[in-house]
């Protein structure tokens, strides 16, 4: 009987302390999504802005044509699609709820910030497209000064949404949400099969590179729609896939660690999973471990693998869901 009530109240203290540190977590990570989604309000709030407006010459014969990639595909392919190849693969691999968490996270932490950088770039800048001629409707007879360029003031749309768009050509948009999403995409598919283990693998680096073939061609389109320079596109392009890194590294090791198919460990450790030990300097810590690469991995919410050349089936499936690899 005694036995029955020790079960019963370490269920009851239990299920207290996960709810309390399902509180935390709250706390801790809502800060990361509001911020993000801040972010992204910022890009979608500076597209109807005014924005500066280089000058122009009328002798620029670029002409209008269908995009490609519409914006709706756009959205599509850069935010909805990798999120499901994330949650997807997540099901095949670790199962984890944590990894598609943080998964989900990074991506959008990383097109947003793409996006509020894309935006103000834009309308700081100031370039026009190729195809603003198509856009500005010169009066007739309209010829650049003799010293200089021409301004809008020589335009005849009266549409003030294609106007603004007419000068948003620096950088590309297009190019660099694609490479946002999709090479942080890129990223999650090298880690979840350790594409950097020194031992060489063909069919892996097809896939991890397939999702940076996609951004490619988009950021193609964009030229050939006469929508964007290749200055604009190859910016673009580079903007999006340093800023996917970055954010996948703040919730993920190197692609290079024997760790990197999981996800860091949650800012708030549970407490009754391991005790903490006494550093040199008097304050308390986690147990650690060094990886091969010489970096200290606490270990909390599971145990780290040993690096090994076993199966990727076997590394996934080995600890609870829900384990991860510690923050340093």
């Amino acid at each position: 009987m005694a036995s029955f009530f020790a079960n019963a109240n370490t269920s009851v203290t239990t299920k207290k302390t996960d709810s309390k540190r399902r509180l935390q977590l709250v706390k801790s990570y809502g800060p990361d999504w509001i911020l993000t989604l801040v972010l992204a309000a910022v890009f979608f709030a500076l597209d109807s802005v005014h924005g500066y407006r280089r000058e122009f010459s009328v002798n620029d014969e670029s002409y209008v044509v269908n995009e490609r990639v519409p914006t709706w595909a756009l959205y599509l392919i850069a935010f909805v699609a990798p999120l499901v190849i994330q949650l997807c693969t997540n099901l095949i691999t670790i199962r984890s709820f944590w990894d598609f968490h943080n998964s989900a996270l990074g991506l959008v932490l990383s097109l947003s910030i793409t996006g509020a950088i894309t935006q103000l770039s834009k309308i700081t800048t100031g370039r026009p497209r190729p195809d603003l001629l198509s856009r500005c409707i010169p009066i007739s007879g309209s010829q650049d000064p003799t010293y200089g360029l021409s301004t809008d003031a020589i335009c005849t749309q009266t549409d003030s949404a294609i106007m603004i768009d007419g000068w948003r050509s620096f950088p590309s948009g297009h190019s660099s949400l694609s490479f946002a999403g999709l090479a942080f995409l890129s990223c999650y598919l090298a880690g979840k099969m350790h594409l950097f283990d020194k031992r060489g693998h063909t069919h892996k680096a097809w896939i991890s590179v397939a999702p940076l073939a996609g951004a490619t061609l988009v950021a193609i389109s964009r030229t050939m729609d006469s929508r964007h320079h290749w200055q604009d596109v190859v910016a673009g392009s580079l903007l999006g896939t340093v800023v996917a890194y970055f954010s996948y590294r703040q919730y993920y090791p190197s692609l290079t660690s024997p760790m990197s198919h999981r996800p860091y460990s949650p800012r708030v450790p549970r407490d009754e999973q391991v005790l903490p030990t006494v550093a040199s300097h008097g304050e308390a810590r986690y147990p650690v471990r060094e990886s091969e690469e010489g970096e200290e991995v606490e270990l909390i919410d599971g145990a780290v693998r040993k690096p090994d050349p076993e199966p990727l089936e076997e590394i996934w499936q080995r600890g609870d869901s829900s384990s991860a690899v510690g923050h340093v």
